[in-house]
């Protein structure tokens, strides 16, 4: 006697949309300027000894990243200064941000985001998805989930065969 059986996927004929926002991440590395190197003694910023930094300085190196610039020591650093770096990191980084590499990150999350389609969702039944090796900043998924719950039937997080409830419109 053959026994046959036939493997139906749940998940498939369901039609759940799975979204993964960590295909909005960017692209290009993010890299942080530090300004306690050009601190003297680790606590003051010399006018002179940075704006003849500033001229020097292969600046080549940040060309196509998104620069954070941070002081991460506990200084008193002139806001000048930090316009100073803006100022000569125009024309070659991909963007500029005050902030760490979390912030920066999330600042270029809150931009794609901002920009994206969610029409196309409209009375769908959703899954983001939770995990995976990109980092994905909590307010992604809070900026998303609220502009999603305008037009989604749906929103679960996890993955398909695992998924948590977090919104559904009431008919």
């Amino acid at each position: 006697m053959e026994i046959q059986e036939t493997i139906i996927n749940k998940v498939a004929q369901s039609g759940l949309i799975t979204i993964d926002l960590a295909d909005h991440a960017p692209k290009a590395p993010i890299e942080i300027y530090d300004i306690k190197d050009n601190l003297f003694h680790g606590l003051i910023l010399k006018e002179k000894d940075f704006r003849e930094f500033i001229k020097n300085h292969d600046w080549t190196q940040y060309k196509d990243k998104h620069i954070g610039i941070i002081c991460s020591t506990d200084a008193i650093v002139p806001t000048w200064a930090y316009m100073l770096l803006a100022t000569k990191l125009e024309n070659i980084a991909l963007s500029i941000h005050f902030g760490d590499e979390d912030y920066v990150r999330k600042v270029l999350f809150d931009h794609a985001l901002a920009t994206f389609d969610y029409s196309q969702y409209v009375d769908q039944r959703i899954v983001i998805k939770g995990c995976g090796d990109i980092p994905v900043p909590e307010s992604a998924f809070v900026t998303f989930t609220a502009k999603l719950s305008k037009v989604a039937k749906s929103i679960m997080y996890g993955e398909p065969c695992s998924t948590v409830p977090v919104f559904k419109r009431k008919s």
